[in-house]
């Protein structure tokens, strides 16, 4: 079995992984490597962009009205 190290931890990450722990009966190293195991276990479907609108797909949505554009586009002035 491999082990690891985790520095710089924050104190409040680590005093709500002890409360955790002992919830849930078990050190804390062992909730560690439950929290490793399903975080990693679980499909990564898709890209970011999607699954931030799969998670936000239940708040309903917003239909943006996008402005005409009265000008053609232009090439940047890269002398100023």
């Amino acid at each position: 079995m491999a082990s690891i190290t985790i520095r710089n931890l924050d104190e409040q990450i680590k005093a709500q992984l002890r409360m955790e722990a002992a919830k849930h009966g078990h050190s804390m190293e062992e909730e560690v490597r439950i929290i490793l195991r399903d975080a990693l276990s679980q499909p990564q479907t898709g890209r970011l962009g999607s699954r931030i609108r799969e998670r936000f797909a239940t708040a309903g949505g917003v239909e943006l009205e996008m402005p005409a554009r009265s000008d053609k586009p232009r090439a940047p002035d890269l002398d100023a």
